[in-house]
């Protein structure tokens, strides 16, 4: 029989049951010990009495510490008072491992040691809470990918080229050739989507970038699409309608952990279709009378992204990038080929781009010409040209970064409390 845990109690109230988990708190009244009692599901006060278990269990229980592992068995009742909001009365205990001096105590630890210690700091209340809300946004936008007719299609890791640049490429050996760790899955998604019309993958991607911002990680998730006969206009309608579901679906399942992580939820409220829209030249005119320094032909970074987003309140699209910032197969604006049909979608509260998306170029020879001018080796890309030799299609896609759209409706400072175990330019371990 599966094992009760205390997210099933709602309707166990009154029996005895058997619960199996670990100590988060406890502290001891002379014959009376109260223990928070936590599985991964939920938390309840449980209470041990001498009188109820007896001298030889309430000794043992005396022996337990902070994450030490037990199974109780006891009546469990509803006590609005009681953290998590239910209590069980224990009338047997079986402690399974008395845990050693726990290193994470309530005192105020540096990020250092924290990170260290991430494989235990995992446990804490807070970051359990913005891994549950991570996990509602990955099934969230699972499912509204699949409710819109996109096809999760698996791209690979260990890739021959490079889909953004090479100066950030992880090299490995792949028996006796160079490969590549993947910075995008969105090469081979044009592919899939010749063969399904809408195509998604979702995993892990990688870049060697020797950044330390509060934005970056080496290693990430992305959620990539693409999809057929949609232009550039039409790619940021899915975009906007995506994450306006997603965003209010989340907030609704995910109440508790945001009230727990004490987050400001007006902001994300808001977040509804349709986005305003902001064309690059108008944000570096914009840039500049906010007393930026930024010229036209200018990247528009962190610090530019951050005083934009503090003249929206929700999120918007900015649009038409000079084509000389990016990569080789955006789709140039038609009239004006020194600006492309490339899109970031930029998160409010200074939190910046969660959002890159394009039009992506269909013309053979505009594609093959691109790729000389950006000097890449043709004969890698042979099998990305054929895609515009057997029956091309106008199509646009994007990349959804889930490190910072978990960081913003969380409402975190650092991505590195996005993902279990975050990889930064320092940090390899744990």
């Amino acid at each position: 029989m599966p094992t009760l845990r205390i997210s099933d109690i709602a309707e166990r109230t009154g029996e005895e049951i058997t619960l199996k988990g670990w100590v988060a708190n406890l502290r001891s009244s002379g014959s009376i010990l109260f223990v928070q009692f936590r599985d991964g599901s939920g938390l309840l006060q449980a209470i041990v009495s001498k009188d109820a278990v007896g001298e030889e269990l309430f000794q043992q229980a005396k022996t337990l510490t902070i994450e030490s592992s037990l199974s109780l068995t006891g009546v469990v009742q509803q006590d609005d008072r009681a953290p998590g909001g239910y209590e069980m009365q224990v009338s047997a205990l079986h402690i399974v491992q008395v845990g050693q001096e726990y290193p994470i105590g309530k005192k105020e630890h540096g990020v250092d040691f924290l990170m260290d210690h991430r494989h235990l700091w995992l446990r804490s209340p807070r970051q359990t809470a913005i891994l549950r809300i991570r996990d509602e946004i990955i099934w969230q936008l699972r499912k509204w990918m699949k409710e819109n007719g996109f096809v999760l299609t698996d791209t690979p890791i260990l890739t021959p080229t490079s889909c953004e640049g090479t100066t950030t490429l992880f090299e490995t050996d792949y028996f006796g050739e160079p490969a590549y760790l993947a910075q995008s899955g969105q090469l081979y998604l044009e592919a899939t989507t010749a063969a399904f019309g809408r195509a998604y993958d979702f995993g892990p991607t990688f870049r060697a970038e020797k950044s330390k911002t509060r934005r970056h990680l080496t290693e990430f998730w992305m959620l990539d699409a693409e999809a057929a006969f949609v232009d550039f206009a039409g790619n940021m309608e899915i975009q906007e309608q995506m994450i306006s579901a997603v965003v209010q679906n989340v907030l609704r399942e995910r109440q508790s952990d945001f009230a727990l992580l004490e987050r400001d939820t007006s902001f994300l409220e808001k977040v509804k279709a349709p986005f305003p829209r902001l064309r690059y030249d108008d944000a570096v005119k914009k840039l500049q009378e906010l007393g930026n320094p930024i010229k036209v032909g200018d990247d528009i970074g962190a610090d530019e992204e951050m005083l934009l987003t503090k003249e929206y309140d929700t999120p918007f699209f900015l649009t038409h990038f000079p084509a000389a910032i990016k990569g080789f197969y955006f789709q140039p604006e038609e009239g004006n080929p020194e600006r492309v049909l490339g899109s970031d979608l930029l998160a409010p509260e200074g939190y910046g781009e969660i959002i890159g998306g394009a039009q992506r170029i269909h013309d053979l020879a505009l594609l093959e010409q691109k790729m000389k001018e950006y000097k890449l080796p043709v004969k890698d890309y042979q099998w990305y040209l054929d895609l515009r030799r057997y029956g091309s299609f106008p199509h646009s896609g994007f990349g959804l970064g889930l490190e910072r759209v978990v960081a913003w409706m969380c409402g975190l400072d650092h991505v590195r409390e996005s993902i279990p175990f975050p990889r930064l330019l320092t940090r390899l371990r744990p």
